[in-house]
């Protein structure tokens, strides 16, 4: 537990050293779209409300958890179906390196012509960005699990449910964990795009019509609400990792201390 302090007192630091120097940087700016950054805190107050968490804030939140939840789902059921089965792996390898190549931000408009626009349509653009990530690290993590445990299994007649939750799962975690980290940015990213589009709500939204009103200090705190959405939900990330991966590092530090 100290050890997860220290490290979240770290990851604290340097957003802290970066406000800091913002503020002394831009103490003396006069330009008009780069206020300094005591005027973006003083019109924080006013500007992100609690009804404005609830109006804003919350509905991205919601967008973005539904998305992120079915990119989990996706991303690990086809990535241990894949990697556990080397035909269709090789198969789908080149497809599935080809609609990695393609940036997520790119299908938006296809998305929207084909969903058309509504919270559906945000959610599954969190998901076509976040799901690759996922895919990806879980097929290479299934792909490379202990032949001799493998072996063990079969020897056991550990088959089905419980050897995919006992044996496969668990070996390909570390990898899987990566691969979830990585979306959860590429998300984030994703909620906002698809909140610049046919939306009537969220940060996203919020960001774009202070911009188009002018309002250039609300506009830094929009973008200042995203940064600390981000880092909290990286805390929270870190937290729900070191609980998940809690036999994978003891193993890790036993491992280091037998050398």
């Amino acid at each position: 537990m100290t050890r997860t302090l220290g490290r979240i007192g770290l990851a604290l630091a340097l957003p802290v050293i970066l406000l800091v120097t913002w503020w002394f940087a831009s103490a003396d700016s006069t330009s008009f779209y780069q206020p300094p950054l005591e005027t973006i805190i003083k019109v924080f107050p006013h500007t992100w409300t609690a009804a404005t968490f609830k109006s804003d804030v919350l509905p991205s939140l919601i967008r973005l958890f539904i998305g992120y939840g079915l990119a989990l789902l996706l991303g690990i059921g086809l990535g241990v179906l894949i990697g556990a089965n080397r035909r269709l792996r090789a198969l789908l390898e080149p497809i599935l390196e080809f609609l990695r190549a393609i940036p997520p931000p790119v299908l938006v408009p296809v998305l929207i012509l084909i969903a058309g626009l509504g919270d559906p349509t945000k959610v599954l653009v969190i998901v076509v960005g976040g799901v690759w990530p996922i895919l990806l690290n879980t097929v290479e993590g299934v792909r490379g699990v202990d032949e001799v445990l493998a072996d063990t299994c079969r020897s056991y007649q550990i088959r089905g449910w419980l050897r995919i939750r006992t044996f496969i799962l668990r070996a390909a975690s570390p990898q899987i964990v990566v691969g979830a980290r990585q979306a959860l940015s590429i998300c984030i990213i994703m909620m906002v795009i698809g909140e610049l589009l046919g939306a009537t709500d969220g940060l996203g939204y919020t960001v774009v019509e202070f911009q188009r009103g002018f309002q250039i200090p609300e506009m830094w705190s929009g973008v200042f609400v995203l940064g600390l959405l981000g880092v909290l939900l990286s805390l929270a990330f870190t937290l729900v990792e070191r609980r998940v991966l809690n036999w994978y590092h003891g193993a890790r530090a036993a491992e280091r201390s037998g050398h």
